[in-house]
């Protein structure tokens, strides 16, 4: 049952020497057969020890899976992505995940071969993936619990509810946003009235306060709620400048701005009655910005969160989309353009008004309101909509496999603490702790070491967690013990 069994040390002739029972040659010419569900590899123990902190490079903990009846070592497990791992022993730390082989599935492989917190941070800047941040909490008691209540509904009960009241309040706003562009509701025509009977000169009817509208009364109870979430926030933040580098601190603060400016308007407004127009364009525009009020969902919302990071890691693959149809647009305005010059009744009558035509047929929607007529017109046509179907599907795949990566590790993070317990602002993310649960790939003979320095650490109770790898090594056992 010795490790040595699997070691065959060659001489200089190639002959088998004494080595495999291990009194031969030196353990530097040693080599190892490792059995991938089946595919068999062998490899030198001098590159597996380039890395002796990983599972492979370390003698002990290879040693649990080693079969001394087939003089291997036996792991169930994926077989395309061992080629990636053995290559990074070979190579000394270059990590490259195979074309066939799903971004989780590869990361798992990593995790389960110990491969080092280096390496995936390697790997995931190599992918287009953004380190998150450590989020800490305020170190104050009373701050903290508060800090909880506000961002963390999953902590407590009161959470909850204060989540659900904040939802129920974004969706009465976003209500009244969409019922007050009612005819029946709309004031503009109020207004337009008020200007013909002016240009009359009749007598000019007043117009009715709009701080006494159900809308506008509604919406400043939602604007009073959006304000106190988001000052108790900031003041219970752990962080002060930390909180305005959050993306969804930013789409608070621009939901609420709209409100103010609107109300600043309205006061100017009725102190002096010039500049009527310009400050119905001013509304308009503001009354848009408050669309983006819908945004607020997105942190109550795991699906939001999960399209909103797929998009920051696609950045590279949008950008080349975009780039494929700019020059796409270029190339079919321009050539569709020249073919319906000769038609007097083309509605092609530029090449930047073919700017439009170019962007629905390579987008595949049609919209009809220009088409060319002419023989030479139609053959652009179709070149144009086979090149934005080829030009649209190329980076898709890679967005899908990033979305599907963020949807199971949102999964996954359902099972643990929904916020980090225990942390403070001043905590790092290399605590004991959080190395035992992120560190999938540990085994049940591995928990007792790790949770007694935690338990020295913290003084908690042992708790073992249900990780997949491990019940792969209880695979791995039954298959080492299958006889020949």
């Amino acid at each position: 049952g010795d490790e040595s069994v699997a070691l065959t040390a060659l001489s200089p002739r190639g002959q088998p020497g004494r080595g495999g029972q291990g009194g031969g040659e030196p353990e530097c010419c040693g080599r190892a057969v490792i059995n991938i569900s089946g595919l068999r590899f062998e490899t030198g123990l001098r590159t597996l020890g380039h890395f002796p902190d990983s599972l492979l490079g370390d003698p002990g903990k290879r040693m649990r899976y080693f079969d001394p009846l087939r003089n291997e070592y036996f792991f169930d497990r994926n077989r395309p992505s061992f080629d990636a791992i053995l290559y990074f022993y070979q190579s000394r730390g270059r990590l490259r995940r195979p074309a066939n082989v799903p971004f989780d599935v590869f990361m798992e492989e990593i995790r389960f071969y110990q491969l080092g917190d280096q390496a995936i941070a390697n790997f995931r800047e190599e992918e287009g993936f953004f380190q998150e941040e450590e989020r800490a909490l305020p170190e104050g008691e009373y701050q903290r619990q508060v800090w909880l209540l506000f961002e963390y509904p999953e902590s407590s009960g009161p959470a909850k509810g204060i989540a659900i009241v904040s939802v129920l309040v974004i969706l009465i706003s976003i209500v009244i946003f969409c019922l007050e562009t009612l005819p029946e509701f709309r004031e503009d025509q109020t207004r337009l009235h008020m200007s013909e009977a002016a240009a009359n000169g009749t007598q000019l009817v007043a117009r009715d306060n709009p701080f006494t509208d159900p809308f506008f009364i509604t919406e400043t109870l939602c604007i009073m709620w959006f304000s106190f979430e988001l000052l108790v926030r900031f003041f219970s933040s752990p962080s002060k400048p930390g909180f305005f580098k959050n993306i969804m601190n930013i789409i608070d603060i621009v939901a609420i701005i709209p409100y103010f400016i609107t109300l600043f308007t309205e006061l100017v407004h009725h102190q002096s009655n010039g500049q009527q127009a310009m400050s119905l364009a001013i509304l308009r525009v503001i009354r848009l910005v408050r669309v983006f009020r819908i945004f607020k969902l997105s942190r109550h919302s795991k699906g939001l969160q999960i399209l909103g990071k797929t998009l920051q890691a696609s950045l590279r693959e949008l950008g080349l989309l975009m780039f494929f149809l700019f020059i796409g647009v270029i190339l079919f305005s321009s050539a569709v353009y020249f073919a319906e010059s000769d038609d007097p009744d083309s509605s092609f009558n530029s090449i930047p008004e073919a700017f439009w035509w170019a962007v629905v047929t390579m987008t595949t929607v049609g919209y009809g309101d220009m088409y060319p007529v002419t023989i030479g017109g139609k053959i652009v046509g179709s070149l144009c909509a086979i090149a934005g179907v080829l030009t649209i599907a190329l980076p898709v795949p890679v967005i899908v496999s990033n979305f599907n990566y963020f949807y199971h590790r949102g999964s996954e993070n359902d099972e643990q603490p929904p916020y980090p317990q225990g942390s403070s602002a001043g905590e790092g993310s290399g605590s004991l702790g959080g190395d035992l649960s992120s560190n999938p790939s540990l085994h049940k003979c591995e928990y007792p070491e790790a949770e007694s320095d935690l338990d020295m650490a913290r003084g908690e109770k042992r708790q073992y967690h249900d990780f997949s790898p491990i019940k792969q090594s209880f695979a791995d056992t039954q298959n080492m013990l299958t006889p020949v």
